[in-house]
């Protein structure tokens, strides 16, 4: 059986972040560990400029960790790679630590997802619809083919992932 993979998207300030980080404490209290692969368009660095691992880094490591009691973190140069691999991201992670990965944003991936749209963003909502998605939060009434839950009432987005999970 494969880990559970459900993608949260939608048009930049749908608030994507806000939800997940409202619902993976309630999934947390219900005895599901979630990991999470943030898309960002962003040029982004974890490392902290002038620390150790960042200047072994910029030295041509292609890989570094760095590790301590309480976390470890890989970071891998990747410029050679014209797109993020999404399954090769997956394939990272300790699925044995987990029950589902939660992934915020890769909208265009062909995986479960949860589109969050509300009105007065840039964006319309048909854009975002296809064949994977399996439900929408927002904030507006909508009549969909999919179920539309409360993008503002964060219980019922992690029910409907317990119970997605469950047919998963």
């Amino acid at each position: 059986m494969s880990l559970p993979l459900l993608a949260i998207a939608g048009w930049s300030g749908t608030g994507k972040t806000t939800l997940l980080q409202q619902v993976i404490p309630i999934l947390s209290s219900k005895g599901i560990r979630a990991g999470l692969i943030k898309h960002t368009h962003h040029q982004m660095d974890v490392d902290t400029p002038g620390k150790d691992s960042y200047l072994l880094r910029k030295a041509g490591a292609h890989q570094v960790m760095v590790a301590s009691s309480e976390r470890w973190a890989l970071m891998c140069e990747t410029p050679e790679k014209p797109s993020i691999d999404l399954p090769y991201l997956l394939s990272r992670m300790d699925h044995s630590a987990l029950e589902i990965v939660l992934v915020e944003g890769f909208k265009e991936e062909s995986v479960p997802k949860i589109i969050l749209w509300r009105a007065g963003i840039k964006g319309g909502i048909d854009e975002l619809l296809d064949e994977h998605v399996i439900a929408v939060a927002s904030d507006q009434k909508l009549a969909l083919h999919v179920p539309v839950l409360d993008i503002n009432c964060p219980n019922s987005v992690a029910d409907f992932i317990v119970d997605w999970m469950g047919k998963c």
